[in-house]
């Protein structure tokens, strides 16, 4: 009887032991299985709610899936909106504009160039965990237009069209169209006008909802027209591009932005976009645009074509 009792007491001290062993062993590996779990949870790629974020959103979710990664695709976003996922960790990845950083969600009112801008951005965000990786050649900014049936006088500048226009004297007309935030902004229309001396009276000035902007331009109702840089209506339309010499509009470069836990667990994915961000200007941005909003052609289609013809995927 006394040997049952110690044989019992030797089983239940063993399954203690056993017992004890394996919770410290699930404690000790409960990082590694997290960090496994991390591992396998999806890219969260976000996108604006605009062609052209549509299509880079597309892009990226399709390129990292193509490089073995799981994505989940999330478009369609406000830019606040998109920021704020970014910021609460309910997205990883996003295309951003440097001009939409610096001067709407960090209030930086100082003029800066391209890379000054790039490199305050990048610096302004990492403190708050956003990684801006390298920028593309797209450059969405502002630019003013001119409809092909206009633009024969040889003009290529906003410095050479102020002084055409200051020649032609008070009584000429200039139809301008804009959009409305644009003309009451205060760094929209008055300071434009007043840096290039561009002497437009108030019944020159048409103001319009952006995309009727276009229709004015395409039908040669007006003279000039506030656009998008890289917007395909700009190719479809046969629009012309006045260089803004005197660098009044902020640069808009697109950039890849990855929240840094995300790039710290994979830092491969610094490359991979890179990589992409590499292949994009402004012209491949247009015409992608275009074949689009103009060809109305899927966004899905253009984006794996756009991958493809560069042997991303």
């Amino acid at each position: 009887m006394q040997f049952i009792r110690r044989r019992a007491r030797r089983i239940a001290m063993l399954v203690a032991a056993v017992t004890a062993f394996a919770a410290g062993l699930a404690l000790a590996t409960a990082p590694d299985a997290h960090a496994a779990e991390s591992a396998r949870a999806p890219i969260r790629v976000g996108g604006k709610n605009f062609t052209e974020q549509l299509l880079l959103s597309s892009m990226t979710s399709k390129y990292l899936r193509a490089k073995g990664f799981d994505t989940e695709l999330t478009a369609g976003l406000g830019s606040t909106l998109m920021r704020q996922a970014m910021e609460s960790n309910q997205l990883d990845v996003v295309w951003d504009y440097t001009g939409t950083a610096l001067i709407v969600f960090n209030k930086v009112q100082e003029k800066l160039g391209a890379k000054e801008s790039y490199e305050r951005v990048r610096q302004m965000d990492g403190a708050r965990g956003l990684v801006w990786l390298d920028a593309s050649g797209i450059n969405n900014t502002y630019a003013l237009a001119m409809p092909k049936e206009r633009a024969g006088s040889g003009v290529t500048t906003l410095s050479g069209f102020a002084e055409q226009m200051r020649k032609a004297g008070p009584d000429a007309s200039h139809p301008f169209a804009v959009d409305m935030e644009f003309a009451a902004r205060p760094d929209g229309l008055e300071p434009l006008k007043e840096l290039y001396k561009l002497p437009f009276s108030r019944r020159d000035v048409i103001q319009l909802d952006p995309g009727l902007v276009y229709t004015a331009l395409k039908n040669n109702q007006v003279e000039l027209g506030l656009v998008y840089a890289t917007d395909g209506r700009v190719k479809g339309f046969g629009l012309v591009l006045l260089e803004d010499d005197l660098h009044f509009f902020p640069p808009y470069n697109a950039v890849p932005v990855v929240r840094k836990p995300v790039l710290d667990q994979h830092p491969e994915l610094a490359g991979l976009l890179n990589a992409l961000a590499a292949t994009l200007d402004n012209e491949s941005m247009t015409d992608m645009n275009h074949k689009v909003d103009i060809g109305q052609q899927p966004v899905d289609k253009v984006a794996e074509d756009f991958l493809r013809s560069h042997g991303l995927i």
